[in-house]
């Protein structure tokens, strides 16, 4: 991870529009922020990726100023395509856009070279202006642009020691997901549509999610899940 990269190397000259890879396996995902970005000059997206293997092919084909990388991903997760990205090419600016994260991630992100994080909740508000952020020289973490790297991982590694992340039996961000349709009443059908998957995919989920929960139905999965706090009913 490189803290003394010079802006003046990276951002685009001007009148060069910033260019994007997005790199998310939700195809709405994927059409909205492309539309987002191209409504406001000065941005192109060149290129997008459904999963973490298409998502290092297309960056180091398209050699994009940025690249929107969400954390899960299909067949390789988002960090690993991360790292694999940058050994190969330090130009590119990464930046995590994705609905979830933990604070331990957040770090492993960035000590691997991620220069930003961005919820999807609040990519309206923040995607432009971290781009912008990440491309002067600077991060974007927590809404808010960051010069001193290091006292930022500090605070962080405070707050991950200070608050354990809540326990999740090791299920992924995708798989807790699934377990929310579960405890909506969803069927596999229901799921595979919600996240642009197969069927098999949704199974494979599953299978996944009994082994690690230790159920073996879906009415156990649900109780399991309520019980555990693992999904937030709203009331």
């Amino acid at each position: 991870m490189n803290d003394t990269v010079k802006a003046s190397n990276n951002t685009p000259t001007p009148g060069n529009a910033i260019r994007v890879v997005v790199a998310d396996d939700h195809p709405v995902v994927r059409f909205g922020v492309k539309n987002m970005l191209e409504s406001e000059p000065g941005f192109q997206v060149v290129g997008e990726a459904e999963d973490g293997d298409v998502a290092i092919t297309e960056t180091l084909e398209k050699e994009p100023d940025v690249l929107l990388l969400d954390v899960m991903m299909p067949r390789l997760p988002g960090l690993e395509a991360l790292r694999a990205i940058l050994e190969k090419s330090s130009r590119v600016k990464v930046i995590l856009l994705t609905s979830t994260i933990t604070t331990q991630q957040i770090i492993e992100a960035l000590q691997i070279g991620a220069r930003g994080i961005v919820l999807k909740d609040a990519a309206a508000a923040d995607l432009s202006k971290s781009m912008r952020a990440v491309l002067s020289g600077d991060y974007w973490i927590g809404g808010e642009r960051v010069v001193n790297l290091v006292s930022a991982l500090n605070d962080l590694m405070q707050q991950a020691a200070a608050a354990p992340e809540k326990k999740t039996y090791g299920l992924t961000p995708r798989e807790l997901e699934v377990v929310t349709c579960i405890v909506e009443g969803c069927s596999n059908k229901d799921v595979a549509k919600q996240f642009a998957i197969s069927e098999e995919t949704v199974k494979r989920h599953l299978s996944n999610i009994f082994d690690k929960t230790g159920v073996s139905t879906r009415l156990e999965l649900a109780l399991f899940a309520i019980a555990h706090k693992l999904v937030t009913l709203e009331n």
